[in-house]
């Protein structure tokens, strides 16, 4: 049996969070799963790198851009390589080019076109792990390019599909998939298990758990997926395929656009109703209301986003 595991950027964040990755690596591997591991960037690696080429150019090409932002992903995996190599495990590093992960021609935002698993392949069956950065691979001209927001996460999906795994896991700092942002919202619980299109139209309403070019990739590529914490070893949620959804799954945001989503199989009308209801009760102007299959909207003033947030949801799943 294969897993693909992902691990994002503040669970490799400093030597300690290296070492605690590298035990639940080293599990998998105990247990035959592999594995083949995608790590993003180290903490904020990838802010840094940007900061790096603005005090060259406000206008920096697009090709250098992304050789220089994929670095630091191939920092990652090759730290963690060392870890795992001190830890007597046998295992390789490998950048999105040597992995066979080819994109199209789109520098900062390129989609995965085909990966080519034959490296990947040889690797596993000389009974390595296979560590793969993140958020990259290379085009027709082979040149680098980057993924874009969540690069890491559609990579370890597009890698669990093209390998056949029987499942793909991504940590965070955050142990799965919650009716709200637990950060954010009093109350928010955990969800053991979510359907794609759920998930999907979470992800697209500003959820930051999964972004929803993986959810995408995901569905394309039947490829099951559990959102974990690399911190905890509590169970996290399940992403998939599943007859039955509840009425209603999340409540999430929109920062950028001050917008507030409710989520789920039986999202109506009604539902919208009573959001711009229960916000016109504690005083709250609704500007403008939504409504699309399985979820529904409402924009409010920036500075009622949260309070908003709160309100939608204590009245769903109080």
């Amino acid at each position: 049996m294969l897993i693909v595991q992902k691990f994002g950027g503040s669970s490799v964040a400093d030597a300690e969070r290296i070492r605690r990755v590298a035990g639940i690596i080293a599990d998998a591997h105990a247990h035959g799963d592999g594995p083949v591991v995608v790590l993003s960037a180290r903490g904020d690696t990838t802010d840094t790198l940007l900061e790096n080429a603005g005090e060259i150019t406000q206008s920096p090409h697009r090709r250098e851009l992304d050789v220089l932002l994929s670095t630091g992903e191939l920092g990652s995996v090759a730290l963690m390589a060392m870890q795992l190599h001190s830890m007597g495990l046998d295992c390789v590093s490998l950048s999105g080019r040597q992995a066979g992960i080819f994109t199209d021609t789109v520098h900062g935002a390129a989609r995965i076109l085909d990966i080519s698993t034959d490296r990947l392949h040889r690797e596993l069956k000389a009974g390595k792990i296979v560590l793969v950065a993140g958020f990259q691979g290379v085009n027709e001209n082979d040149d680098v390019t980057t993924l874009g927001r969540g690069g890491s996460d559609t990579t370890a999906v597009a890698l669990a599909a093209a390998l056949g795994a029987s499942r793909c896991e991504i940590y965070s700092d955050v142990d799965g998939v919650y009716t709200a942002d637990p950060r954010l919202v009093t109350g928010a619980r955990k969800l053991d298990r979510i359907d794609y299109a759920d998930m999907l139209r979470l992800a697209l309403g500003g959820s930051q758990v999964l972004h929803s070019r993986a959810v995408e990739a995901a569905i394309a590529g039947n490829v099951e997926l559990t959102l974990l914490s690399s911190f905890t070893r509590r169970a996290g949620t399940v992403v998939s395929s599943f007859a039955e959804r509840p009425p209603v799954c999340g409540v999430t945001r929109d920062k950028a656009a001050n917008k507030i989503s409710v989520v789920g199989a039986a999202v109506d009308a009604q539902t919208l109703a009573e959001a711009v209801a229960v916000l016109a009760d504690s005083g709250i102007v609704v500007f403008s209301g939504e409504l699309h299959d399985g979820v529904c909207a409402v924009t409010v003033a920036p500075e009622n986003v949260l309070p908003s947030l709160e309100l939608i949801h204590r009245h769903f799943f109080s």
